[in-house]
């Protein structure tokens, strides 16, 4: 159905394709590293879940060429470039779930754990709340921080930091 609401497939065909097809091209694009697939891990119950996770591409002008340039996916390009850095840095990375919260990444190695959030800005009081909460849920004491490219008035909530992507980016 995406492929065909993305216009990447005549929607006058007699039949879709299925998904063994559909998984076997996205297979494809993983081993030729076009595609990164990152999995979804239950915070609470320890365990990665075998559905739900998501797949980032390596060239988002190769995703501007495909879907076009979409002005509104510039969060979506943040996480993007986010993920392949964690990934750089050398970190294991997963998306962590914890009941009807979505955590972006859980990176880990070991030394260490850290949780992250991303975001645009900080600065709407509803964008604070919603990207605090899934972080304000975890019980343990490993770093906690959102990153964004405004990061708001505060650099910490309630032990979570707050930090600038670019200065983050610039780290190392």
């Amino acid at each position: 159905n995406t492929l065909v609401n993305e216009g990447l497939l005549d929607d006058g065909r007699k039949n879709k394709p299925s998904a063994h097809t559909v998984q076997a091209y996205v297979n494809a694009l993983l081993e030729a590293y076009f595609f990164y697939e990152i999995k979804r891990f239950d915070i609470k119950g320890k365990d990665y879940l075998r559905t739900l996770g998501k797949y980032y591409i390596v060239d988002i002008g190769l995703r501007n060429y495909l879907l076009g340039f979409r002005n509104r996916d510039s969060g979506h390009i943040l996480e993007n470039v986010v993920y392949f850095e964690l990934l750089r840095r050398g970190y294991d990375v997963a998306i962590g779930k914890l009941g009807d919260f979505e955590i972006d990444y859980i990176a880990s190695n070991a030394n260490e754990k850290i949780y992250f959030q991303v975001t645009e800005s900080m600065n709407s009081e509803s964008v604070r709340t919603r990207e605090l909460a899934p972080l304000q849920k975890i019980k343990d004491n490993y770093e906690k921080i959102i990153l964004s490219l405004d990061t708001g008035l505060e650099k910490e909530f309630d032990g979570i930091k707050s930090v600038n992507v670019i200065d983050w980016l610039l780290e190392y």
